[in-house]
């Protein structure tokens, strides 16, 4: 609670990410909108989404952001009334708009994230829409807030002597006590109904508590009844409350009168009702007093005094209509806000799974509890002990569950941002793309999720510059001129894969050998299988653009690529064919907070191998292992393929065990599409292991990717195969180094 009212600032970032999500709609339906054949609901979907945005960016102090939101909104309101056709130029427009609003939404407190002239413009192109057609109900209302506070009033009082001959409606507007909870203020949507004409307002504070024990500050016990002169229909006038539909009482009555009737213009004294309100409004910039308030009179100076950007306390009761128009300034001073912090919106089943799973461990937890006083364990106690230690195991691996899948987001949230780049690209480089995006509700951890926004954009940049031909060339090969990328994410095994497809042209394995020569990667005497090949694509530097562009060309991407999806436990694989496409696919773990894992022993220490890095474990015989002279790693023979063998004792320099065997135990692992065989003393099973980071508490060691606590307290660092392949390799100076360098 601040000193000047109800205190919002808590429900600040909750507004900030629903209009993200709001902006991602409306971005969605305008890639969506066919200028041809319009879709009328889709159309009333974006301007309902920028309506939303306008009605609360006044009430947590945006007010570069509302009145943006309300030059964008008035223009959606002629498209979807018919008055404005849509065109490609004007969806552009408009795009441009919702990057404009996302920019502001993302640095509320930064005016220079969005330079003036860049909005100026951007309202410019707006106003000629506007402009062109029939003039919109939503016009008057953008000359009110562009007015200056001394023409603000005259224009309503004109506004107001216009209005003759018109409907009036009756609207009984009650709050439900909770609405200041949710972040609304009642003061805005009386300032909107006012823009549609001809507003008198009375305050029915008969709710509140005769006694100030009984008063909650927090809650709304005011309602009011409004009489309002317009020529809108009902759904305009709904259209204001449905921000706070779910939150208030709402009754809208019609009532006839003549054509000829004057409606509302003169009070009892025989005055215009807004040059009273004038007249108010200059008393209230003396001194009030606030001992005898005339609560109809209070609400109205309020509702005056704030379209015109005055200061002002009304004479009302705590929690009035005036009493939250000050936030602004508040929120100004108020430097970092609660809840500003990053956060993740969970549905109530999985909370309410939670609390039954603290119940059924604190069961269990009574019951061992009283078992651990028993003196002597006797047969019967043992076997409660055992049983509740089972459902002890048996409820924390459930809780485990639980939490993780609150940490769980759809891969929808970074796979909405590629159909805008997709059609922005396409259209630059003059090429013709659908996008086709499947599994979108696969469900991953948010970390991961949000480090796989750049790698997804360097691959579908890829496909869209490298992978797909222009029309003109699709065509001569016998090919659709419009191309295809695809986009999908499902489950396989443990892991989530992500693969980004495309129809075009695929890899051409001489031209990036004939590279990789020529920058020294490979000899040109070399014989490498085209997953060595491909593998070359994702070395730092290597490029085969023929031209350097600003979308790709300079060799920067794909290593960087690898790198963050390495960092992640995850890996990527490449698979093509010459003239009909190409497909990446990137496998990722679950999860970065728990795994599954191997422990293996190598020496007198103990590892942990991912489960998913894990092919097969077999008996290598001596006879088997090829040791070559030159400094290349050493191979195997398995199943008539070589493969190359890591001694881990050797490359961890780990103390031997009291009894040294043979490396005749290899486990075969699988990393950046290669296979290696890891020689080890022993495996010991397998476990779940919840990851801590060496670099938060040590610091990065190559090879592993965390560390882990084992049940009997011992630490055991974990193994990331492709790291540890990568270095391994370092000083070898054979191809295979070369391919996978």
């Amino acid at each position: 609670m601040s000193d000047d009212g109800f205190d919002l600032s808590e429900f600040r970032q909750t507004f900030i990410e629903e209009s993200l999500e709001g902006i991602e709609l409306m971005e969605a339906g305008l890639l969506r909108l066919d200028p041809e054949q319009p879709d009328k609901e889709l159309i009333d979907d974006i301007f309902r989404a920028a309506h939303s945005i306008k009605g609360g960016s006044g009430t947590f102090g945006f007010d570069r952001l509302g009145a943006f939101t309300h030059d964008l909104e008035t223009m959606l309101d002629g498209v979807r009334n018919g008055e404005i056709a849509p065109t490609t130029q004007m969806i552009d427009t408009l795009l441009a708009c919702v990057d404009c609003l996302s920019e502001m939404l993302n640095n509320p407190e930064d005016d220079a994230a969005v330079p003036e002239q860049r909005l100026v413009e951007l309202q410019g192109q707006l106003q000629e829409y506007i402009d062109t057609d029939q003039p919109t109900a939503g016009e008057s209302d953008s000359a009110v807030d562009a007015a200056a506070p001394e023409s603000l009033v005259g224009s309503v009082v004109e506004n107001a002597l216009s209005l003759q001959g018109q409907h009036r409606w009756i609207l009984r507007f009650s709050p439900l006590n909770h609405l200041f909870e949710t972040g609304n203020d009642p003061l805005r949507l009386l300032q909107e109904i006012a823009t549609l004409g001809e507003l008198d307002v009375h305050l029915d504070d008969s709710k509140l508590p005769e006694s100030a024990a009984n008063f909650d500050p927090e809650k709304c016990y005011l309602a009011w009844d409004l009489t309002l002169t317009t020529d809108v229909d009902e759904v305009a006038i709904r259209e204001i409350f449905e921000w706070v539909e779910d939150d208030c009482e709402l009754s809208i009555t019609l009532l006839s009168s003549d054509d000829d009737q004057k409606i509302g213009l003169e009070s009892e004294q025989g005055k215009p009702a807004e040059a009273e309100q004038l007249e108010s409004l200059e008393q209230t910039n003396g001194d009030t007093d606030p001992a005898a308030p005339d609560p109809a009179q209070g609400s109205v100076i309020a509702l005056v005094a704030d379209q015109s950007n005055t200061r002002t306390e009304a004479p009302s009761e705590p929690n009035s209509v005036s009493s939250s128009t000050q936030k602004s300034s508040t929120q100004k001073k108020a430097g970092k806000l609660k809840g500003d912090g990053p956060s993740i919106r969970v549905s109530t089943d999985k909370v309410d799974h939670l609390i039954n799973m603290v119940g059924e461990l604190v069961i269990t937890h009574s019951m061992l509890n009283q078992l651990s006083e028993v003196d002597e364990l006797g047969e019967l106690e043992m076997e409660k002990m055992r049983d509740g230690l089972s459902s002890l195991n048996r409820n924390i691996r459930e809780l485990q569950e639980r939490v993780m899948s609150i940490r769980m987001l759809p891969i929808s949230v970074v796979f909405n941002r590629f159909p805008r780049m997709v059609r922005d690209l396409s259209n630059q480089l003059g090429k013709q793309i659908v996008l086709e995006i499947k599994g979108e509700g696969t469900e991953l951890d948010k970390t991961v999720l949000e480090s796989m926004g750049d790698p997804l954009t360097h691959l579908v940049r890829n496909s869209l510059d490298h992978g797909l031909e222009m029309p003109e060339d699709r065509v001569a090969a016998g090919k659709p001129e419009v191309g295809t990328i695809t986009l999908e994410a499902f489950h396989r095994g443990g892991s989530i894969i992500i693969e980004v497809r495309d129809d075009g042209g695929g890899i051409d394995t001489e031209v990036i050998f004939a590279k990789a020569v020529e920058k020294g990667l490979v000899g040109a005497a070399d014989t490498l299988n085209d997953q060595q090949i491909y593998q070359l694509l994702f070395s730092a530097g290597f490029s085969t653009a023929a031209a350097i562009t600003d979308i790709s060309g300079r060799g920067v991407g794909m290593d960087v690529v690898r790198s963050n999806i390495t960092s992640l436990g995850g890996s990527i694989e490449i698979t093509s064919k010459l003239g009909e496409g190409t497909c990446v696919s990137v496998s990722l773990p679950l999860t970065l907070a728990i795994l599954d894992g191997q422990t293996v022993r190598v020496g007198t220490e103990m590892y942990i191998i991912p489960l998913v890095s894990i092919v097969e474990s077999v008996q290598v015989k001596p006879e088997d292992i090829n040791r070559p002279m030159n400094g290349d790693m050493e191979l195997f023979l398995l199943r008539d393929e070589y493969l190359p063998l890591l001694r881990l004792n050797n490359h961890f320099r780990s103390p031997p065990a009291d009894e040294e065997e043979d490396y005749g135990l290899v486990v075969i692992c699988e990393a950046s599409g290669q296979r290696v065989g890891l020689a080890i003393d022993d495996l010991m099973g397998q476990q779940q292991v919840v990851i801590k980071s060496l670099e938060e508490n040590f610091y990065p060691v190559e090879g592993f990717s965390g560390a882990t606590i084992l049940g009997d307290g011992r630490v055991a660092l974990i193994v990331d195969v492709g790291g540890l392949l990568s270095s391994a390799t370092a000083a070898s100076t054979g191809v295979k180094l070369k391919a996978i360098a």
